[in-house]
């Protein structure tokens, strides 16, 4: 479908990055266990958001590179899983950083929560260089629509972790105090998260 292919292996790929804990998981327990889970649904749906319109923003810029160039996703593609390799090689031989989790926000109200959760995202760039990073890898070079091919990975990226984030929000103080009290689990996602980028990264650089 629009060219996409290891479906399978992007949706596994994807749980798994979701699971990783990172500045969203621990933005999302500060707000749950300092505002309430009302809060912390809220910046599930913000930060769920603003990895749509990652989405969006990374499908409309592969379709404008590739017509100015036909050689331009290859390149995209390359500079994918240079960094994807990058980001897996400092997760492998570093250690995870130590929680922490915020306790203190100037916004309460769900609306007001919400927008700061998606301007979070949104004006992360890192998130961006990812989305441009990941999804291209399960894209074909010859797909005949690249940007439905995009927007239906990012869409089934951000429903998985939409899910996850929902999940943390809704059972925030037992998450948080485990989260807390023992970095076994967050370590053991960390290794695996980076060991995935390295070999999506190597897989990208070497499969033509």
């Amino acid at each position: 479908m629009f060219g996409i292919h290891d479906f399978g292996v992007f949706v596994a790929s994807g749980i798994i990055l979701n699971l990783t804990p990172g500045p969203d998981t621990f933005y999302i327990l500060g707000r749950s266990m300092a505002q309430g889970r009302s809060a912390g649904t809220a910046s599930a749906l913000g930060i769920s958001t603003g990895s749509l319109v990652h989405t969006l923003a990374g499908a409309l810029g592969l379709s404008a590179l590739l017509a100015a160039s036909a050689s331009a996703f290859l390149a995209v593609k390359l500079a994918g899983a240079a960094y994807l390799v990058y980001l897996g090689a400092r997760m492998l031989f570093s250690r995870a950083s130590t929680v922490t989790i915020p306790a203190s926000f100037s916004s309460s109200g769900f609306l007001a929560v919400y927008r700061q959760g998606l301007l979070t995202n949104v004006l992360n760039p890192k998130v961006a260089l990812f989305f441009l990073a990941f999804m291209p890898q399960f894209i074909a070079a010859d797909s005949p629509s690249k940007f439905a091919a995009f927007i239906t990975l990012g869409f089934c990226f951000t429903i998985t972790g939409t899910l996850w984030c929902l999940c943390l929000a809704w059972f925030s103080s037992l998450l948080g105090d485990r989260l807390r009290s023992s970095t076994t689990f967050a370590e053991v996602l960390h290794r695996t998260a980076g060991a995935l980028f390295v070999f999506l990264g190597v897989r990208l650089a070497t499969t033509k």
